[in-house]
């Protein structure tokens, strides 16, 4: 039986008695139940994006991470277009909304915050877990008052079938989804008619055309954690939440004092690369907005949250350690990805002395989503130093509409 428990804690942000006592609580029950060991790591991530733009935001993902545009889903409400790396990382499924004037619970998510109401369809939606049978997965979670979409109402979300998948979280409004394979099989996703769209095959094939000629094709690696921005009061339960859904365990957090923020760090519990399943952050205000008047510290992460909505904030992709041209493999794939338009939001930060170097990008103008660059020397293991960190959380907070009330 796995242990959840057996890990050493890292990072210097002092959590409440009532997040330690609950933890130890909620990892042996989650062990004693069976659930760690039948639930393995994250299998595909979902996301929706407005009607028009999967088909550009292929070519960037094509251009800027590993994936491969593998087939599209086209079914009565979305086009989903599958992108795969492998077997050994989770896939993307990138949903793109055929109307407009569609109106689900994803979209009255982003409907009542003022920059997310902008892009009424495009937000994240969530991980799909492996389980080894989840229906009896779902039953243990749903007896721990956890709650579960009924298969009518995937249906009519025009979601896959074959995918239980979780309520909304109130903490983060993501969901967490569970789906069976054989060890040896492939992903299928039971939703729609399979075909391969000239169009999106095109995209793809100009984003990896462009990805060899600028010779990064063979630098950028696959996603190494996922990033998700909640309010100061919900970082604990949040953390709790996703830990009782999942097979993680808690890796540590640190405490951003100069941004006012703290980043909290969940990890596989089978030890397995971040590529195989990436790590979960969650990234929170030390002091909620409606006190921060008072000291007037930053509030970057909060500002966010408020304009936004409780949603991911960036993926990370590793970068293979080395050198090209002279350049670290991370400033090479940047300034190769600058000569085709895309901006970024800083300089990279951080040294072979400190262990690593990270850069975000700016936001995409089709999912809102920032790719975050991070390239490990020698056997650095950990996400960040700390005042990359504060630098990476102070330029994402200069972004259009961020800083913002």
């Amino acid at each position: 039986m796995l242990n959840s428990l057996d890990f050493p804690r890292v990072g210097d942000k002092e959590n409440s008695p009532f997040f330690e006592q609950y933890l130890s609580r909620v990892l042996a029950e989650r062990d004693r139940s069976g659930l760690t060991d039948m639930i393995g790591g994250i299998e595909a991530l979902m996301m929706t994006v407005e009607p028009g733009n999967s088909i550009e935001y292929v070519a960037e993902l094509s251009l800027m991470t590993p994936y491969h545009y593998l087939v599209t889903l086209d079914s009565p409400r979305h086009l989903t277009h599958v992108l795969r790396i492998d077997m050994a990382s989770p896939d993307i499924l990138l949903r793109e909304v055929k109307d407009a004037d569609y109106h689900d619970i994803f979209r009255s998510l982003n409907d009542i915050y003022p920059v997310g109401a902008r892009r009424q369809h495009s937000r994240y939606l969530g991980e799909i877990l492996l389980a080894a049978n989840r229906h009896e997965v779902v039953a243990l979670q749903e007896a721990r008052e956890f709650r579960f979409f009924s298969v009518g109402q995937l249906a009519e979300l025009d979601l896959p079938i074959n995918v239980s998948l979780s309520k909304p979280s109130p903490y983060t409004q993501n969901v967490v989804g569970y789906m069976e394979r054989p060890t040896d099989g492939i992903r299928v996703y039971q939703h729609g008619e399979c075909v391969i769209l000239n169009e999106v095959q095109a995209a793809y094939e100009r984003g990896k055309e462009m990805q060899a000629r600028l010779g990064i094709d063979d630098l950028i690696l696959p996603i190494d954690h996922l990033a998700t921005r909640v309010y100061s009061q919900n970082r604990e339960a949040a953390l709790l939440e996703y830990l009782a859904l999942s097979s993680y365990y808690y890796w540590g957090s640190y405490d951003i004092k100069g941004q006012n923020s703290s980043t909290n760090v969940t990890k596989n519990v089978r030890g397995v690369a971040e590529s195989v399943s990436p790590a979960k952050v969650f990234t929170a205000n030390n002091i909620p907005y409606c006190v921060n008047h008072l000291d007037r510290s930053p509030s970057p992460t909060e500002n966010f949250v408020r304009n936004y909505g409780p949603r991911l904030h960036h993926m990370a992709l590793a970068v293979s350690d080395g050198q090209r041209q002279g350049m670290e493999h991370i400033d090479f794939v940047v300034n190769a990805i600058q000569t085709q338009g895309k901006g970024f939001l800083l300089e990279t930060v951080g040294s072979r002395e400190e262990g690593l170097k990270q850069i975000f990008s700016e936001a995409s103008s089709f999912s809102s989503l920032i790719i975050e660059y991070v390239q490990r020397f020698g056997d650095f293991h950990g996400f960040f130093a700390r005042d990359n960190v504060a630098f990476l959380t102070y330029a994402a907070g200069l972004q259009e509409g961020v800083g913002a009330g």
